[in-house]
């Protein structure tokens, strides 16, 4: 039979991330708890990659630790030798060490001084190749090139996009310093984006990843800027009399639905980028805030005690009347849409603990996913396959993630002192 030509589109990764800017000062990664999957894993063999040895950080191991940490994959061990790039996989062999799925690669050196990672992606059931690439990069980000190798493999086995490569935006407070961190989708590698001495709250990414949203109190008062990753660059977006707070992008990356007191209570109101267009977005007697955008941008989701306890309400971006969405207990807060708008996470309170909730906004089935009690701020990942979100544990801050069905759980991310409100930036492009 004649081979399949290996003849793919050629893909360059450049330094162009923050993650690429400074070596980080503490490394934790998140780690994964699995219940109920059973033999629902898929068996996969991950070979060591061919010349891999000349990157700091070996792709395969990277390969190996982001799939294997979504819960979805049960490695197969492979031994340490590379399969060569012209060989024909002992079909046999793999299924006997119990592998359904065969990744193998190699890395070579470029006379720029940069590198070029191959990968093949078999299925060893049906003994067919069914994916394969080429990457160019620069060496020192062999780990960022290990994430994009991954998300290939993890669409095309399960037909969504991987988040390997995306990032996480999350508030750290160490001692009297609080900053705004921008890590890897697990929490390694962080940067500090702002640091300050007054609280940051309320990080929320732009549609491109190129840009985030917050709230700092560095003036005494909160006020919302945005700031340019690459950059640093920061401006004010909203710095009215009273309190600014609580930014949501919408879809489209125009403009952003805020928070205002200027009025008197809290109140939603949508605004431009450069801080234009101001508008009311409802005339109520009651406390309205934590916005949220629907996914095609028609919604905004938010929380109001307009019927005595706070519970989440959904309005048109037009105005017009509000429609209650939790009935499910006294005390709902904090909503955030899944990507594909079929699911909304919030923080429910349960016999006195705050906790993880889903519901299904279809059929209004709700879901419990955590066994904490003080968990905050919840976001999805950019596939809709997890949620992050803060909690405590031993009295500090900490963050930690779940899958939708509440069958993967991770251990908490933990750093110096407290980490808060995350939010997960878009997927990479």
């Amino acid at each position: 039979m004649q081979r399949k030509p290996f003849i793919q589109r050629r893909h360059f990764l450049q330094a162009g991330s923050v993650l690429a800017l400074a070596p980080a000062l503490a490394r934790a990664e998140l780690t994964v708890e699995i219940s109920g999957l059973g033999n629902e894993r898929i068996p996969i063999a991950i070979t060591t990659f061919g010349g891999e040895g000349v990157l700091p950080k070996p792709i395969s191991d990277v390969v190996r630790a982001d799939l294997e940490r979504t819960g979805l994959f049960r490695l197969v061990d492979t031994g340490d030798q590379p399969l060569a790039d012209i060989a024909r996989p002992d079909w046999n062999a793999w299924r006997g060490k119990g592998a359904d799925v065969l990744l193998a690669g190699s890395v070579r050196q470029l006379a720029n001084g940069g590198a070029e990672a191959t990968f093949r992606l078999y299925d060893v059931v049906k003994q067919a190749e069914q994916k394969s690439a080429v990457l160019s990069f620069r060496a020192e980000l062999g780990r960022n090139a290990g994430h994009w190798i991954a998300d290939r493999v993890y669409e095309q086995l399960l037909g969504v996009p991987g988040v390997f490569s995306t990032q996480i935006a999350y508030v750290q407070k160490s001692g009297r310093h609080y900053m705004l961190q921008i890590a890897e989708y697990d929490g390694a590698n962080p940067v500090s984006a702002f640091t300050d001495d007054e609280p940051i709250i309320s990080p929320a990414w732009s549609p491109d990843g190129k840009r985030v949203a917050y709230v700092s109190f560095a003036l005494k008062k909160p006020v919302i800027y945005l700031q340019t990753i690459a950059t640093g660059n920061r401006q004010v977006v909203a710095n009215f009399k009273g309190s600014n707070s609580a930014p949501a992008w919408s879809p489209d990356g125009r403009r952003l639905s805020i928070v205002l007191t200027k009025d008197g209570l809290s109140q939603i109101y949508l605004v431009n980028l450069d801080g234009s267009g101001l508008r009311r977005l409802m005339q109520t007697d009651g406390i309205d805030t934590e916005p949220c955008f629907s996914l095609d941008g028609k919604w905004l989701y938010f929380t109001s005690d307009r019927s005595g306890g706070p519970q989440i309400y959904r309005v048109s971006v037009d105005g017009g009347e509000a429609q209650r969405v939790t009935f499910d207990g006294s005390y709902n807060v904090s909503p955030h849409v899944s990507p594909d708008g079929k699911t909304l996470a919030y923080i429910g309170r349960n016999n006195g603990k705050f906790q993880l909730t889903v519901q299904d906004l279809s059929s209004q089935q709700t879901l419990i996913l955590t066994d904490t009690t003080k968990d905050e701020s919840p976001t999805f990942a950019p596939n809709g396959r997890l949620i992050l979100y803060a909690t405590e544990v031993g009295g500090r801050g900490v963050l930690s993630a779940v899958s939708v069905d509440g069958k993967i759980r991770y251990k908490p991310l933990q750093g110096n002192g407290d980490i808060r409100e995350p939010a997960w930036g878009p997927l990479a492009v």
